[in-house]
């Protein structure tokens, strides 16, 4: 649950003219990807009938996914990597049509890097309830008209179900190894729990073992901010103009939850007390500097994400339980059967490093025996993201495995 693009990985700065004029337009009803739009770099794989956990049933669905490099004979140098919340498949690579952004982990795949494309076949896919491509609620149903609020919910089990049929599709019995990061380690940990013989290692990166409550809190009042919009129209929305859509609560749920991805100290010692402008904010109408910052992050993500998307993503992350009827969390980490790499960042406050250390603790052969690597950083939850030359010291240990 982080930034998940390069533009917004960067250390937080001031927001200058030049960057509020990028956003003198009106956004889009939906930042969704569409069918129409350029493809880039993307693949898809078309799949049947899907039921999810809670009886519901997607007639079809497909999903939307991104490959580096090739495939050997034994099929055994699959690596999947897997997005966060607002991510998608365009794990590396400049932004251009259909993507409007830049690989979010440039850093760290491609030829010679962490992940390294001359050694690795990797496989990157927009997570099923997405709006990078995958069928989610902008898609069309078989009605011809947008799945908007019929869009059933997901759990992070069923996305990973999705991801399964993917696999197979692919001809890849085992993965090398399973790696993502906030709920795309939900999924790489739901994968090791859930499939243990199709994981050969796995890493769990700034994820918890299952959503608590106060995580599932905090995500609650980011939904109403958007449901309470009055353009958001109870999810039926897409039909609107340029700037009736539901943007105003959709920023503002982003907002709140670049709150908890950076660290009070970041956001302290780069803003400070600092005005926006030289107009005061003591009473006189000015900003303050961190203010205008929240506001253009906040405006950028309404032009390339779905509301209705996010709703359904969150709510997927709230269901998060490594345990849920398996007997408990500690009895479902006995079961992973991967070598594991579990990294946390010390000043998280979205997904606090004990959670990291209690799945260190129960997987059984993990790289650090029953405490989670920890990198020191300032910038919060968005470390595994930023701190790129550290977390491929440790991406680089577990594929030597």
């Amino acid at each position: 649950m982080d930034w998940q693009t390069s533009e917004d990985t960067v250390p937080s700065a001031p927001v200058t003219e030049a960057d509020a004029r990028l956003l003198g337009g009106r956004p889009p009803a939906t930042g969704a990807w569409r069918d129409g739009d350029p493809v880039g770099d993307r693949h898809f794989a078309a799949f049947g009938s899907f039921i999810t956990e809670g009886g519901n049933e997607l007639p079809g669905y497909r999903l939307a996914y991104e490959t580096w490099g090739e495939l050997n004979a034994a099929r055994d140098n699959a690596v999947l990597v897997l997005h966060a919340l607002t991510g998608d498949s365009h794990v590396r690579g400049p932004a251009g049509p259909g993507h409007p952004t830049a690989g979010w982990w440039d850093d760290l795949v491609g030829p010679g890097a962490a992940i390294d494309t001359d050694r690795w076949f990797v496989v990157a896919p927009n997570m099923l309830g997405g709006c990078q491509g995958s069928t989610g609620p902008a898609s069309i149903a078989p009605d011809g008209y947008e799945w908007a609020s019929r869009f059933p919910y997901l759990t992070i089990r069923d996305q990973v179900s999705a991801q399964v049929r993917l696999a197979d599709a692919l001809g890849v019995d085992t993965w090398a190894a399973v790696i993502g990061g906030s709920m795309g380690g939900m999924h790489a940990l739901e994968w090791a729990a859930g499939s243990p013989d199709r994981v050969a290692r796995v890493g769990i990166l700034s994820a918890p073992p299952a959503n608590t409550a106060d995580q599932i809190a905090l995500n609650s009042v980011q939904l109403q901010a958007i449901e309470i919009d009055p353009r958001f129209q109870g999810g039926e929305y897409y039909d609107s103009g340029a700037g009736d859509g539901p943007h105003r609560g959709l920023a503002l749920a982003r907002r709140m939850a670049l709150l908890n991805y950076r660290s009070p100290t970041e956001l302290n010692q780069r803003f400070q007390r600092s005005w926006q402008s030289g107009v005061s904010p003591l009473g006189h109408g000015g900003r303050f500097a961190v203010e205008s910052y929240l506001d253009f992050h906040g405006n950028r993500f309404t032009r390339r994400f779905d509301a209705n998307s996010y709703i359904r993503l969150v709510e997927a992350m709230d269901s998060h339980d490594v345990g849920r009827d398996r007997g408990g969390i500690e009895e479902a980490l006995g079961r992973v059967t991967a070598t594991a790499l579990v990294l946390g960042i010390d000043s998280d406050r979205l997904f606090p490093i004990d959670g990291q250390h209690r799945i260190a603790r129960g997987i059984p052969n993990t790289l650090d025996g029953d405490r989670a690597v920890v990198i020191a950083s300032d910038f919060g939850h968005d470390g595994f993201l930023i701190e790129t030359q550290l977390v491929a010291v440790h991406l680089r240990r577990l594929l030597d495995a």
